[in-house]
């Protein structure tokens, strides 16, 4: 079961009878928007309810009518931003048509442009798995899952593409991974700038011995 944590705690008498403010957004949609930016600018356990439903103009009432928990608020963060990841990953796949080889390569072309101006505090569902590490806790089960979806999804374009074992996945996620953490650490004129170059690089050498 999902637990309550950082800020999270029992209603007042005072809060548990105030209104939320009128917005011409939903207070859910609200509360969710702001979350999300919180948490990947700040980290999820340095950020509490009380600063969440504050930022969105709520309520930490109104807060739990719409999340159970904070967990599963959290969850719930990183369900979304897993469904934005494959949508993207479809969108870029899909100009390629059925080239396994050539999909994989537009995949790291546009990830170098998506981790290098986009992604400036790393990949938010790796930085969850770090930072909520405890086994069955809601969001490191999302997490898990979807690094499991993404390894098998660059295995199977590398075989139908040639590989004749699982190297070349191995290898691209690796790739894939480090760049993250090589754009917050180093920025965007570091080695993530390479990811695209590197990946050809790795895919001729797997593929065709060279």
């Amino acid at each position: 079961m999902a637990t309550r944590n950082s800020g999270d705690g029992a209603l007042g008498d005072k809060e548990a009878g105030a209104c939320a403010p009128t917005s011409k957004r939903p207070a859910r949609d609200r509360i969710f928007e702001t979350a999300r930016e919180l948490f990947y600018q700040h980290g999820i356990r340095a950020v509490g309810v009380e600063t969440i439903a504050a930022e969105a103009d709520a309520t930490k009432m109104t807060l739990y009518r719409n999340f159970p928990s904070k967990d599963e608020l959290v969850a719930e963060v990183l369900r979304e931003q897993e469904r934005e990841y494959w949508a993207w990953w479809e969108s870029v796949t899909a100009v390629c048509c059925t080239d396994p080889r050539a999909q994989l390569e537009a995949i790291f072309d546009a990830f170098e442009t998506k981790a290098c101006n986009k992604d400036v505090h790393g990949c938010p569902l790796s930085n969850a798995a770090i930072e909520l590490h405890e086994e069955g806790h809601p969001a490191q089960v999302v997490s898990v899952n979807y690094k499991k979806e993404l390894h098998r999804r660059l295995t199977d374009l590398a075989r139908r593409a040639g590989a004749k074992d699982d190297d070349l996945a191995d290898a691209l996620m690796l790739l894939m991974e480090g760049s993250y953490i090589a754009r917050v650490t180093l920025g965007a004129d570091g080695p993530s700038r390479a990811v695209a170059r590197s990946a050809r690089a790795l895919i001729r050498y797997h593929l065709d011995g060279c």
